[in-house]
C-alpha cells in the first residue's frame, strides 16, 4: 500500500511526498480510511507510530481550500502539552503546503495577541492546548459551533495531567454531528469512558499494545547508588557514541539539577519542563536538533510532542513512576528503522519500578556491569541508510536536515 491508494488530492500528495513518506505505517493504513469516510475512530497508538499524519491527512483533505468563518475553525485538534501542539501544526501546515491551509496554534506560555488576531480573521484549524482554549471561550474569543473534526490526541495523558473536564466543556460546545478521532498509547477506564460519551459508533484501531516496545532499541541497566548517579551518567556520556542523548528525570526540579551538573561537568545541556517559558523550551529544543546541545534533559510531560531525529541514546537518571512511561521515553530513539539504546540509571529505591517495567515490556532488562564498564553503543549504520523497515513511513533525507507541562 502507498498514499496513492487513499483518496487524497493531487495536492494533499504532493505535499505528502514532500515529506517523503511513500508507505503509510499501519495506524495510517487503519486509520485513514474510514476517517475518510466520515467515521469515527477509536485509535490506540503511542508516540512513533505516524498517529500526526494518521489524523492529520484525512483532516486536510475535508478542510483544505475551503472558505473559513471568521473566529470559527471547522476543526479543532486538542494536545495535552506545548510541544507536542507546536509539533502537530507544524505538521498540518508541511502536509498541506500548497492548500490554503490556514491554522492557528492556541496555546500557554505566549502572548494572546497574535492568537487573537488570526482567529478573527478565519482560521481552518485549530491546534490547542486545554488551558489556553478554556480562557478564550469564556473570553467570547473564539466560537467552536462550526466545528466538524475533532481530535484529540494523547487522551491518556490529558487525564493524567487532569484535563478530562475542560475536554468534556470543549466538547459540549461542539455540534453533536461532528467527526471525532480519539488517539491514546493507553486505554484506562476513564478514557474508555470518555470515548463512549464522545464517538459514535468509532472504529476501533489498534497497533501497538502499551507492553510493545521497539526491537531496534537495546534497553540496558545500570545498578547504581544514588549518590553515583551523577558519576555514572558522565560516564555514559564520555563515550562519543553517544552523540544526541535525551536524558529523563522525573521531577522539574531534577531535570534543571541533572543540566546543570552536566554542564558543570563539561557536556552541552539543555533542560525543558513545565515551569520554562515557551520561548526558553523552543530555545532548549532548537540547540538540540542543531547539536549545538548534544544533552536534551526533560521530564515526561514536557517531552511529549518532542521529535528529533536521530536521537542515539534515552537515558533514564530516574526510573518513571508508571511503567507505561517508560515504553513513551525510549520511543524517543530507534525511530523509522535506525537503531538505538536505552540505558536506565537504577538505584536500590527504585527496583520495585524496574521491576514493573519488565513486567510490562515482558523481558529482563541486559545489565552494563560494573560502573566503569561501557554499554554497547546501538549498531552503527545497520539500519540507517538501509531504508527503512517494513511498515514504517519511509522519508528521504532532506537539506537542512514543540502546552501547559
Amino acid at each position: 500500500m502507498t498514499f496513492s491508494d487513499f483518496s487524497f488530492s493531487p495536492a494533499l500528495l504532493k505535499g505528502v511526498a514532500a515529506q517523503g513518506f511513500e508507505t503509510p505505517t499501519p495506524v495510517q493504513a487503519q486509520a485513514i480510511p474510514p476517517q475518510l469516510e466520515g467515521r469515527d475512530v477509536l485509535a490506540l497508538a503511542k508516540t512513533g507510530t505516524g498517529k500526526t499524519a494518521a489524523f492529520g491527512l484525512p483532516l486536510i483533505e475535508q478542510v483544505a481550500g475551503r472558505p473559513g468563518r471568521r473566529g470559527g475553525p471547522r476543526a479543532l485538534v486538542l494536545a495535552p502539552t506545548r510541544e507536542l501542539a507546536v509539533q502537530i501544526e507544524d505538521d498540518l501546515k508541511r502536509f498541506g503546503a500548497g492548500m490554503s491551509l490556514r491554522t492557528v496554534l492556541i496555546l500557554g506560555g505566549v502572548g494572546r495577541g497574535g492568537q487573537i488576531r488570526a482567529l478573527s480573521q478565519g482560521v481552518d484549524v485549530v491546534v490547542a492546548t486545554p488551558g489556553r482554549l478554556m480562557d478564550l471561550m469564556g473570553e467570547g474569543r473564539v466560537r467552536l459551533d462550526h466545528v466538524e473534526l475533532f481530535v484529540l490526541d494523547e487522551a491518556d495523558r490529558m487525564l493524567d495531567m487532569g484535563f478530562i473536564r475542560d475536554i468534556r466543556k470543549i466538547a459540549a460546545a461542539i455540534p453533536a454531528g461532528r467527526r471525532t478521532a480519539l488517539f491514546s498509547a493507553t486505554m484506562p477506564t476513564e478514557i474508555e469512558g470518555l470515548a463512549h460519551d464522545l464517538l459514535r459508533e468509532p472504529v476501533r484501531v489498534e497497533v501497538a499494545p502499551s507492553g510493545e516496545t521497539v526491537t531496534a532499541i537495546e534497553q540496558r541497566v545500570k545498578h547504581v547508588s544514588a549518590g553515583h548517579k551523577r558519576a555514572a551518567l558522565a560516564e555514559l556520556l564520555s563515550d562519543p557514541a553517544f552523540e544526541r542523548v535525551i536524558v529523563f528525570a522525573r521531577t522539574k526540579r531534577g531535570a534543571d539539577r541533572v543540566a546543570k551538573n552536566l554542564a558543570t561537568d563539561g557536556f552541552r545541556a539543555e533542560a525543558i519542563h513545565g515551569d520554562k517559558a515557551q520561548n526558553a523550551r523552543q530555545r532548549a529544543l532548537d540547540a538540540f536538533r542543531r547539536g549545538t546541545a548534544r544533552v536534551l534533559v526533560a521530564t515526561d510531560i514536557a517531552a511529549r510532542g518532542i521529535d528529533v531525529p536521530e536521537v542515539t541514546h534515552v537515558v533514564n537518571f530516574d526510573l518513571p513512576d508508571e511503567p507505561e512511561s517508560y515504553t513513551h521515553r525510549i520511543g524517543r530513539t530507534g525511530r523509522n528503522g535506525a537503531s538505538g539504546a536505552a540505558i536506565t540509571l537504577c538505584d536500590e529505591t527504585e527496583r520495585d519500578k524496574l521491576r514493573a517495567i519488565e513486567k510490562l515490556i515482558r523481558r529482563a532488562f541486559l545489565p552494563c556491569g560494573a560502573l566503569g564498564d561501557q554499554p554497547p553503543a546501538p549498531a552503527q549504520n545497520q539500519n540507517r541508510g538501509a531504508g527503512p523497515k517494513p511498515g514504517r513511513n519511509r522519508r528521504r533525507r532532506r537539506p537542512g536536515a514543540r502546552a501547559a507541562a
